[in-house]
């Protein structure tokens, strides 16, 4: 079911992140056009940065799902298939710990039950808080930079999902059978 579950994750975020690098092309190309006119249109710079943020964010979780991060093996292409294991799943448990880390951190920084306890009012949360999170504006775009920054969360918990099975299956040793690597 996790595997499930991750696999449709994953999809998602390759098809999500498809569709923001079309929209960093275009609004590149928008501010090129638009700038070459003499109206420039100051938005679209924020927009197109933020499009590249969570682009890179969703992509990465995908990519690490995969294992197809840029890495350098020459040393671990000279160890032996069992050492090599091993440090597949020293790497897995680094990475899952990293998302619950990090998952930990945007749950403090966005305080949702202390939200909810505030009864959602922004003031109220920031007096009882001192967290100004939900009332920062986006320089251009006008909108709450929470929404921006919520790619962290999301990130955290796709990341979760698929650290933990790629660790369950290089426990199981079914990462070899993956890979191609002998057994």
């Amino acid at each position: 079911m996790l595997k499930r579950i991750s696999d449709r994750v994953a999809s998602a975020e390759m098809t999500v992140a498809a569709l923001l690098a079309g929209a960093v092309t275009l609004l590149v190309l928008l501010n090129i056009v638009t700038r070459a006119m003499g109206q420039a249109i100051y938005w679209v710079d924020e927009l197109a940065i933020y499009c590249m943020v969570w682009m890179t964010f969703i992509s990465t979780s995908a990519v690490l799902k995969k294992r197809r991060g840029v890495s350098v093996t020459i040393l671990t292409d000279l160890l032996p298939v069992a050492l090599r294991r091993w440090l597949t799943v020293f790497s897995d448990v680094m990475i899952l710990g990293f998302a619950l880390i990090l998952f930990v951190l945007c749950w403090r920084w966005y305080s949702p039950l202390a939200l909810m306890q505030a009864g959602f009012d922004f003031q109220a949360f920031q007096s009882e808080t001192f967290n100004f999170m939900y009332s920062e504006n986006t320089n251009t775009l006008g909108i709450k930079k929470f929404w921006v920054w919520l790619v962290l969360p999301v990130f955290s918990l796709s990341l979760g999902i698929h650290a933990l099975l790629n660790l369950l299956d290089s426990l199981s040793g079914s990462q070899q059978k993956m890979t191609g690597e002998p057994t």
